[in-house]
């Protein structure tokens, strides 16, 4: 067994103990009686008293004759003046021989002197040594949470001997590319000479860059586990503090620690916490203490000394933010695009995600990767979870194709509000516009294709549709405006069917602006504006004022943007109206069964002849 760590609240409690020990020092009050004067007059008389002290002139103490050593009554003096004369004047009236004379005596509580004096600056240190613990951080992490550690660095450290990694390569799935390009890492720290002797270097560094939920960690976790070195793992932010200079302080000793367990990799997640561009902040001035940070990490990637041993792992999803001295060879040499999953890649996600869970036998690892588009690897761990959870909350003993389909349908849409209250009039508007939307996409070349669509409300939607996007890496205008006249399905069919419009249409209309701007700003798709591009890939234009066109410009491009977008408009207004009858059908339908799929379509519509087509070419490639 380990030992134990002291608790630093004992000191507190011990502490504590002091001060009431000291407080009641001297005191044997269980022994003494306070009495009043008349008691102590009937006393007098009677001779019974042997000896009166006066004690800092405040309290007497009554000593009997029996006993003279020991205190047996207290009495509390209001005017010493009358206490002393009542006193001779019982003795001399009963004719009392041998008189009582009161003896004075100073007496200092040394407890209370204590209290007094001292327990102001205590407590004020007391309090100072719990803002200081609570700014250093408590527990796990290099240099731990004592007082004068608030310049240590809180890595965390990963190795045999501490907390070992577990994590390997097989626990990541659906980052081939990536996972290619960081295993010549592991190979050099495992066998070093085999590069170093053809005179090879370290890469001092590997930048994992890509969107949220992608892997990142889990990628950089199973560099650890596989290459078994040490890991040391800490979040950009924990380099930021409010005192000036401590962030510098804790990378200086990071990377200390670091080099005295050469081969080992540190792993800086998040690192535009303190890698952003500098000078971007005017508010800050020049002595910014996330400038100063950032010097330091630039001075000990690639400073006077040497890392030998020690690579540097960082990941973000903001690279277009980091400083340029930061990225360039010699400090990160590598960049390594972490991205979303494709088809095949989603399909090894689930498979490594499956593994502890049981199945049923209609669950498809293929059927599930075509419907989950977009999917990250962390939204694809969330959708298993989801659906061994729905397959517990309805008492099943194995996980069942629909739970996955319920899971993606609550991930997406969000929760089921069957309670909600909708009149019959706004169920049949919600009806005929999901059925708008669904119908153009069905008879567009370029539209996705249909998958479902539900009037159940579901998170902040009184409807919604769900499409199985083509999954390509480039996209041309046709493509573009298919599916912005799609989007205005649902507003055109209220159009065609009631003649009027309402403001169900809110996310259609805030999803054609964005596409229309990108359209007309970014990709150069617009006849008038032309081949121009305002797009910022370096994020520059994030702490600019101004925008980078005229004004001439900017209402041309605001033109262009309502003419695109007023076609689209127009065009899905045509295509309803001239499949009005099918349309009616569909949304009859939706209002009977709440929820169609694409076979329903198919019953009224026909086949899409361009899936016709591709199944065609798929078969004869």
């Amino acid at each position: 067994m380990g030992k134990k760590k002291f608790n630093f609240y004992w000191i507190y409690v011990i502490l504590t103990a002091v001060l009431f020990g000291l407080y009641f020092t001297g005191k044997d009050e269980a022994s003494q009686e306070e009495i009043d004067m008349g008691q102590l007059i009937e006393m007098l008389k009677d001779g019974e008293v042997g000896k009166i002290t006066l004690v800092n002139k405040e309290n007497a103490e009554i000593y009997l004759k029996d006993n003279p050593k020991t205190v047996k009554y207290t009495y509390r003096i209001g005017s010493l003046e009358r206490f002393e004369e009542t006193v001779e004047q019982v003795q001399k009236e009963n004719g009392i021989t041998n008189p009582i004379y009161i003896t004075n005596v100073q007496r200092k509580s040394w407890g209370m002197d204590f209290l007094i004096g001292w327990l102001p600056l205590i407590v004020l240190v007391i309090i100072w040594v719990v803002i200081m613990r609570n700014m250093a951080g408590r527990g796990g992490g290099i240099g731990g949470g004592q007082i004068f550690n608030i310049g240590k660095s809180k890595a965390q450290l990963f190795d045999k001997d501490n907390v070992p990694v577990n994590v390997t390569f097989k626990d990541v799935a659906g980052l081939e590319e990536a996972k290619v390009e960081i295993m010549e890492i592991v190979d050099f720290l495992k066998n070093p000479e085999k590069y170093t002797k053809l005179g090879g270097k370290i890469p001092k560094g590997v930048l994992l860059v890509g969107p949220p939920g992608t892997g990142k960690t889990l990628l950089a976790k199973s560099v650890a586990g596989e290459a078994n070195v040490p890991f040391f793992s800490i979040s950009g932010s924990d380099f930021v503090e409010m005192f000036v200079g401590v962030g510098a302080s804790r990378v200086r000793d990071l990377f200390n620690n670091a080099k005295q367990k050469s081969p080992c990799i540190i792993f800086i997640d998040e690192i535009d916490a303190i890698g952003r561009a500098r000078g971007k902040n005017p508010m800050n001035g020049g002595n910014d203490e996330r400038e100063s940070t950032l010097n330091q990490l630039l001075t000990e990637m690639d400073g006077f000394g040497t890392n030998s041993g020690v690579i540097v792992l960082a990941a973000t999803n903001r690279a277009d933010i980091l400083d340029k001295a930061l990225m360039r060879a010699g400090r990160f040499d590598r960049q390594i695009y972490v991205e979303l999953p494709d088809l095949i890649g989603r399909k090894e996600i689930f498979e490594v995600h499956m593994r502890n869970l049981k199945l049923g036998n209609d669950v498809d690892k293929d059927f599930l990767a075509k419907q989950t588009p977009g999917f990250s690897g962390a939204d694809i761990a969330n959708v298993c979870n989801e659906a061994a959870l729905m397959a517990a909350r309805k008492g099943k003993e194995v996980i069942e194709k629909q739970d996955f389909m319920d899971a993606i349908d609550r991930i997406i849409g969000g929760l089921e509000k069957k309670n909600k209250i909708i009149t019959a009039d706004e169920k049949k508007v919600i009806a005929f516009h999901e059925a708008g939307h669904a119908t153009t996409s069905w008879l567009l070349q370029y539209a996705h294709p249909l998958v479902k669509v539900t009037i159940v409300p579901r998170g902040k939607s009184l409807g919604a549709a769900w499409y199985l996007p083509e999954e390509r890496q480039i996209t041309t205008k046709e493509q573009l405006y298919h599916e912005m006249i799609a989007t205005m399905g649902g507003r055109a069919a209220e159009q065609v069917i009631f003649g009027k419009i309402s403001t169900g249409a809110l996310s259609d209309l805030e999803k054609v602006t964005k596409q229309a701007y990108a359209m007309v700003t970014y990709y150069g798709l617009d006849e008038v504006i032309g081949n121009l591009s305002y797009y910022d890939s370096t994020g520059q234009q994030d702490f600019s004022l101004t925008k980078p066109y005229s004004e001439k410009t900017a209402e041309i491009i605001d033109k262009q943007v309502s003419k695109l977008a007023e076609q689209a408009y127009q065009e899905a207004v045509s295509i309803l109206s001239e499949h009005k009858d099918g349309l009616t059908q569909l949304a009859n339908k939706l209002i009977e069964k709440e929820v169609i799929f694409g076979d329903d379509l198919e019953q009224i519509f026909g086949k899409r002849p361009w899936d016709a087509a591709k199944e065609e070419n798929h078969e004869e490639s």
